[in-house]
């Protein structure tokens, strides 16, 4: 379990997170959504460890991260895998490479070994075979499946995307859905996922709990269904002005 307590967060003079309280169950999908700077990519970088809370804290399976120092951070960080927004591919690496890069630069593991691995992984996310071409060559949807097979290698506990249906359309966001969902699901990974996003239309397909970021705080916590029935009018107002946007496309 993941337990984010009264997480807060100032930038010079704005505040970011202002009270944050969640918590994100084993083996669940939760999505957290929100306006674009209500601080969702903000709490998942404090997750990892990426930034530290000006108060609060975060208890990964029982361990504050927020009292750890950088070596102790970093031993926890094993246990995550993270695909970015940009996906952050190496350009001057192959596909193979920076699925790899993580078992080559962290472990003792043979790079035969690395090899079926990544292999794997790329079969995992309907890639295969595509270990020697480079970042260049591929489209924006493959670019986030090659990133989400590096943030599987190392086989992690927990899985954070970082708004992964951004910039793609419909079609090759839906796709990127039903793989996130396939990779929560996937009983050998066993992985806990934790997804943000504006894209309501995520929650729907493959969310177990969602969080709704308001104001530097969780302002919704409920089931997908939960959220399609609440007249909370904050909320009410965000479920509207999403689907006119995706009208609008």
């Amino acid at each position: 379990m993941i337990e984010i307590i009264n997480l807060k967060k100032s930038f010079g003079s704005k505040g970011v997170l202002n009270g944050v309280n969640l918590k994100i169950d084993d083996g669940m999908t939760t999505v957290i959504i929100g306006t674009s700077g209500c601080g969702k990519s903000v709490l998942l970088k404090h997750v990892v460890g990426l930034l530290k809370p000006d108060e609060g804290s975060i208890l990964i399976d029982g361990e504050d991260i927020t009292r750890m120092n950088e070596k102790q951070v970093y031993t926890i960080r094993k246990k995550f895998g993270f695909l970015f927004q940009s996906s952050a591919l190496f350009d001057s690496m192959t596909v193979g490479e920076n699925v790899g890069i993580a078992l080559r630069e962290n472990t003792n593991t043979p790079g035969e070994e690395i090899s079926k691995i990544v292999s794997q992984k790329l079969g995992l996310v309907n890639l295969p075979g595509t270990e020697s071409l480079m970042p260049s060559e591929l489209s924006g949807g493959m670019k986030k499946r090659v990133g989400l097979a590096r943030a599987l290698a190392t086989d992690p506990q927990y899985i954070l995307y970082d708004e992964p249906t951004t910039g793609l359309d419909p079609i090759t966001s839906e796709t990127i859905d039903e793989l996130m969902d396939s990779v929560a699901k996937n009983k050998e990974l066993k992985v806990t996922s934790i997804i943000v996003t504006h894209d309501i239309f995520t929650v729907y397909e493959i969310a177990d709990r969602v969080a709704m970021m308001y104001d530097g705080i969780v302002h919704f916590d409920g089931t997908p269904a939960e959220l399609r029935t609440t007249k909370d009018p904050i909320v009410r107002e965000f479920l509207e002005r999403t689907d006119q946007a995706r009208n609008k496309k």
